[in-house]
């Protein structure tokens, strides 16, 4: 039998033990940590936008489109999509559980790419994004002005310039996004009785826009094909785009044939303005900015979040005057509550199970045994959920709190066994004792824990 190999080697036994609770340590350290088991399906979010459609118009020439494409990827469940009246459009693609989100990411990407030539320009023109994302919010930063000197404009423009792809690039952030569409935008309001009285339509307005609000490269002076004589060359450079309302607002529509011109500033009024003004948020009362972090797959929540925290800290050091960041929505702050109330668990049914021990048994030598076999199996078992790409949350340590139960039953049965050996034969040695006594008692100990997770076996049948 296998357990006469360590009764006969004590230091292999020892040996093998010290080497289970050095891997379960180590494991402690590199677990991802999590409110629940990760059993949500990963998922590739594709974001399009086509300016001034209504959601039908997005439905149509967008959505069904680049669904036809992502239609039947490789090892999908469903997918989900939205279109918005305000021409916004965003798809969700749901996988298998335990597939690999970068894989699944490159697979849209791909599809999207062969129906990229079939969609509007303007979606082609503001492009396609498609990127991997977790399904539950980690945390919620704000930021906002408590003198409100600043407004929500300036506030969501600061975020998405300051803020946003700093927090991204944390390790273990899946994704940084901003709430709402505030960023700062040119709003022309076209005025359609003066376009009706110069005959100027919106869409000469758009081309002028387009074709003139342009970055080009221009070309250089003393460049080939002219005579190698030339000393310099020179690269003209041009102002490219539009920065202010009044340089749109010179923008030519049209040249009339009297040698008049028409500008946008005379069919239309310009401002810099928000993006969009179908949300805002408030903290308080107050004007405020939010985004929202995402955590990876497998990255360890609580780590995440402190290092989210500490990032925050060292960009505050360079925030403008009147301007400051919290973070009012944490769900770390209840795992790791929630960790903290297991841990004490844990700590006091160990405590409670060598009580109970010493009591029963009437022996400290015997006490012993199960107090060291207990932390081996709890600590052991990290490595092992490590290695099968299990998360330390709420049910794993719940389970390892009813496996105190099974674990310590096993050691006071061969402790209670050895005993009664050495009570019948007060000459036998310790080792004999112990090896005859796991003789008789291997097979009832088998069937004693397999009795025993047999109690959990029907909640694998369990829907939902």
């Amino acid at each position: 039998m296998i357990s006469s190999v360590f009764i006969k080697r004590p230091r292999l036994a020892m040996v093998i033990s010290v080497v289970i609770t050095i891997a379960g340590a180590i494991a402690l350290t590199a677990i991802p940590v999590s409110q629940f088991p990760d059993i949500v399906p990963p998922q590739v979010s594709v974001v399009a936008t086509y300016p001034g459609a209504s959601a039908e118009n997005v439905e149509a020439s967008v959505g069904q489109v680049i669904e036809s494409e992502v239609n039947g990827v490789d090892r999908m469940i469903y997918m989900k999509s939205t279109s918005g009246s305000d021409g916004s459009y965003n798809l969700e693609v749901s996988f298998e559980v335990g597939t690999d989100p970068d894989i699944n990411t490159v697979n849209v990407m791909n599809k999207v790419n062969a129906a990229l030539s079939r969609l509007p320009q303007e979606t082609q023109r503001l492009g396609v994004t498609v990127s991997k994302k977790s399904a539950a919010i980690l945390q919620v930063v704000s930021i906002f002005s408590p003198d409100q000197s600043r407004d929500e404009l300036f506030l969501a423009n600061y975020a998405t310039i300051n803020l946003v792809d700093y927090l991204a690039r944390i390790p273990g952030v899946g994704e940084a996004s901003l709430f709402g569409q505030n960023e700062y935008s040119m709003r022309i309001w076209m005025d359609t009785l003066r376009m009706s009285n110069l005959g100027v339509s919106a869409q000469e307005v758009m081309a002028a826009i387009q074709s003139q609000n342009v970055q080009a490269a221009v070309g250089r002076v003393g460049a080939a094909p002219l005579s190698k004589d030339v000393e310099f060359q020179l690269n003209i450079t041009t102002k490219g785009r539009m920065l202010d309302a009044e340089e749109f607002g010179n923008l030519v529509v049209r040249s009339q044939s009297d040698g008049g011109i028409v500008r946008i500033s005379d069919v239309a009024e310009v401002e810099l303005g928000s993006k969009s003004a179908d949300s805002f948020t408030r903290m308080n009362g107050q004007a405020a900015s939010g985004v929202a972090i995402y955590q990876s797959p497998g990255a360890n929540a609580v780590q995440v979040a402190k290092a989210v925290r500490a990032e925050l800290d060292r960009l505050s050091t360079d925030f403008p005057e009147g301007l400051e960041t919290r973070i009012t929505y944490d769900t770390t702050i209840f795992v790791e509550k929630t960790i903290e109330s297991v841990i004490h668990t844990l700590f006091e049914a160990f405590v409670l199970v060598a009580i109970v021990v010493f009591i029963f048994l009437g022996s400290f030598r015997a006490t012993i045994i199960p107090i060291v076999v207990v932390p081996v199996a709890l600590i052991g078992t990290f490595s092992i959920m490590l290695a099968l790409g299990f998360s330390a949350n709420t049910i794993s340590l719940l389970a390892l709190i009813l496996a105190i139960g099974i674990v310590v039953d096993d050691a006071i049965v061969v402790v209670e066994a050895v005993e009664h050996k050495l009570e019948e034969h007060p000459d036998m040695s310790p080792a004999q004792a112990t090896e005859e006594a796991m003789e008789e008692i291997t097979g009832p100990i088998i069937a004693i824990t397999l009795v025993l997770l047999s109690v959990f076996v029907p909640t694998m049948f369990i829907p939902g």
